[in-house]
């Protein structure tokens, strides 16, 4: 019997914790999710929203990403946090570096996909990800990127420069109502690469709240268009249920004007 795809659901996947260790010697707490009995078609990256005010690799469109996309679009999902994180995986090495030190994160967490031979290689940026993705994703061993709620903050011109040099595909995901940038404004800085291709969606906030499943749709599209979307809302095979109340406060308070701590951790060994 066929049971509906909830927020919480999580299909078959093989999924294992995995660490990444960077260039100036910090560990980083992670997990990537493959396909159960086939190799992955592409491989997502994900990078989070901005950690001191509760982005981490298990903001809620990665979190369903990863335990979705391996069963229904054939992809690997690769997850961390970046230094200083926390989430219910651990607390990666180091402390927040407002987008410097983080270079040496995106680089091992690029470096990790490239020496496990996974393949195609999709940056997925969120927010203060997608500063990352701009500023230190632009590499040899990426295939290209998706931008979710771009802010354009830590970024600028040089980088789109860069990423126009390339050639290398783009696209940003622009929510209608987003606080930072919107669409209109979106595809004025993003006419700086000729390739990039700006989606403005109706209705939507920088969050995504209520509309993670129009973002997978869009990113399955671009990175494994074999698959149809949009994509399946109920599953036939075996589920199970994760419990997503460790981060219910860090969703809706990701960008307010006052940080918020972790959620309680397992211990990362």
């Amino acid at each position: 019997m066929s049971k509906a795809i909830r927020a919480s659901s999580i299909l078959p996947g093989h999924r294992e914790d995995i660490e990444l260790h960077t260039a100036d010697e910090l560990r980083l707490v992670g997990e990537l999710a493959r396909p159960v009995d086939r190799e992955p078609a592409a491989t997502l990256v994900c990078l989070h929203p901005l950690p001191t005010h509760g982005g981490m690799m298990d903001s809620h469109v990665f979190r369903k990403a990863a335990w979705r996309l391996p069963a229904l679009a054939d992809l690997a999902v690769l997850r961390f946090n970046t230094r200083g994180t926390s989430s219910v995986r651990g607390t990666s090495e180091g402390s927040f570096d407002s987008a410097v030190g983080e270079r040496f994160d995106v680089a091992a967490a690029i470096e990790y996909a490239e020496f496990h031979e996974l393949p195609n290689v999709w940056l997925l940026g969120w927010s203060f990800g997608t500063d990352l993705a701009l500023r230190y994703g632009c590499d040899p061993a990426v295939t290209g990127a998706i931008l979710l709620s771009p802010p354009l903050r830590y970024s600028g011109r040089s980088d789109l420069d860069e990423w126009a040099e390339s050639g290398k595909p783009l696209t940003a995901l622009v929510p209608e109502f987003d606080d930072y940038l919107r669409p209109e404004q979106a595809r004025e800085q993003f006419a700086a690469v000729p390739q990039a291709e700006v989606v403005g969606v109706p209705g939507a906030k920088h969050l995504w709240v209520g509309d993670a499943e129009t973002v997978l749709d869009e990113v399955v599209r671009r990175v494994n268009p074999a698959v149809p979307v949009p994509l399946p809302t109920t599953w036939d095979g075996p589920m199970e249920t994760g419990d997503a109340s460790a981060y219910a406060d860090r969703t809706v308070a990701a960008f307010a004007d006052t940080p918020v701590s972790g959620p309680p951790q397992r211990r990362a060994d």
